[in-house]
């Protein structure tokens, strides 16, 4: 019988992005003064990750996903553009 793991920082590639719900801990922990190492072995995730979702709490005041910035918009539509 095998038992489900409950790791908050399950294995994730490049492309997987953590949910907001999995951010919580990591300002909590930094709220506690813990260090980023400390976070990142506590909640299993990359230090790079901890350390920018800490960045990006202290600049904008929140762990949400933004939306992509103009300059991405602009690209995909002068890609679409030429193709026809």
């Amino acid at each position: 019988m095998q038992i489900a793991s409950a790791n908050i920082g399950e294995r994730m590639g490049r492309s997987q992005e953590l949910s907001e719900f999995k951010r919580g801990p990591v300002i909590g922990c930094h709220l506690c003064n813990k260090s980023i190492r400390d976070i990142s072995l506590l909640i299993n995730i990359p230090q790079s990750t901890v350390s920018g979702i800490i960045t990006k709490w202290k600049q904008l005041g929140t762990t949400a996903t933004q939306p992509p910035s103009e300059r991405g918009q602009c690209m995909l539509k002068c890609t679409v553009h030429r193709s026809h």
